[in-house]
């Protein structure tokens, strides 16, 4: 299987803890679309013929785009690539665009599965964010989408100052209680060049507690399973039947091809990834040109990706899949993680502990080759 994502690079406003590639500029809509199509075409060998099970479009905020242009871009993908007739099709969309006219649309279009951005139902957080919605409108979004589809995920945001363990665990319970049948929920980071860390820096916004987010996060872990949700991977919590098909396609280093500026691709062999510019993308794709830049991974870099990525799943780090000088490897370097609480080991299989997955980057960089 195969996998495509779309970036959509514009948003109303920007959030402060944000660093993904975006525009608060809708006036080249028009010009990026155009681009995103000659794009599509320019790359119609790179899946080499695999059918695609899934396509995903993120941001940014998809669910800005005209619908119009959202049906003309799928309509375009199904002409050059095999799209299977049950594709994944998900759309990221902010509750403060949804109306009922666009979700019509949008299922018209093809999409069968909405990831909506509430990351918290209390105003002051929303704000605190810089959110473009309210808690009202976080509501009455879900609402509305819950009529029209029935594959919805949310975003949830934990680990920020404001957010008592109480307050969290009421939007975990408004989402349980809603129906959601899958919950992403992340500790909010705070990357360079936001304008979260320079608020930080210049003390205008409380810093993070790391503390306080590692007991949030034990405790989502906690009611999640007592809510009789699966834990799938770090980040991911789904009702039997609802894990996200195209996120788990990365984690499984399944192909996927990624369109629009600073998206990225893998072909099994290398990593490829457009320029993070609109303007830039725009001119080139003009003239036939994709404005990207391409690594080969060695043999190394393959085997590291698989540590990092399987560690974070439920099924674990299988170790059957490396040689026998790997495997020996990697169980003299586990063998502290494992004295610690932090992996268990089943057979040839690793899998991180609760506990283990408060530091599953770290452990994982340790397994490194």
């Amino acid at each position: 299987m195969a996998g495509i994502y779309l970036h959509i690079p514009f948003c109303k406003q920007a959030c402060h803890y944000c660093n993904f590639h975006f525009s608060t500029s809708l006036r080249y809509e028009n010009e990026f679309v155009a681009a995103l199509l000659k794009e599509t075409e320019l790359q119609r060998n790179y899946l080499e013929g695999e059918v695609v099970e899934t396509i995903y479009f993120g941001g940014g905020t998809p669910s800005l785009l005209d619908p119009s242009s959202l049906k003309e871009i799928l309509d375009k993908l199904r002409s050059i690539y095999p799209v299977s007739g049950i594709a994944e099709i998900t759309l990221e969309a902010n509750p403060d665009d949804i109306t009922t006219e666009k979700l019509s649309e949008w299922k018209e279009a093809g999409v069968n599965r909405l990831s909506i951005g509430i990351q918290s139902f209390f105003d002051e957080d929303l704000k605190w964010m810089n959110r473009a919605h309210n808690a009202r409108q976080a509501l009455e979004g879900l609402h509305m989408a819950m009529v029209r589809f029935n594959n919805i995920t949310i975003d949830l945001i934990y680990g920020l100052p404001l957010l008592t363990n109480e307050k969290w665990k009421q939007n975990v319970d408004r989402a349980i209680s809603l129906g959601i049948p899958h919950l992403s929920c992340y500790a909010l980071t705070v990357e360079e060049k936001t304008p979260l860390y320079k608020m930080i820096r210049q003390h205008k916004k409380e810093d993070i507690d790391p503390g306080v987010q590692a007991e949030q996060f034990l405790l989502l872990m906690e009611w999640m399973d007592k809510a009789g949700y699966e834990y799938y991977e770090i980040s991911n919590f789904a009702r039997p039947g609802f894990r996200s098909r195209h996120n788990s396609s990365y984690w499984q280093g399944e192909k996927y091809l990624g369109l629009g500026p600073s998206a990225h691709s893998f072909d099994g062999v290398s990593r490829q990834w457009n320029i993070s510019n609109n303007n830039i993308y725009i001119d080139s794709l003009s003239k036939g040109i994709i404005p990207s830049e391409k690594e080969i991974l060695t043999p190394a870099q393959k085997k590291n990706e698989y540590i990092m990525t399987s560690l974070r799943t439920t099924e674990g780090l299988d170790m059957g899949k490396l040689d026998e000088k790997d495997r020996e490897k990697i169980m003299v370097l586990s063998k502290k993680f494992i004295d610690n609480g932090l992996i268990v080991s089943s057979g040839n299989i690793l899998k991180l502990t609760a506990n283990g997955k408060l530091h599953a980057d770290g452990i994982a960089s340790d397994l490194f080759f």
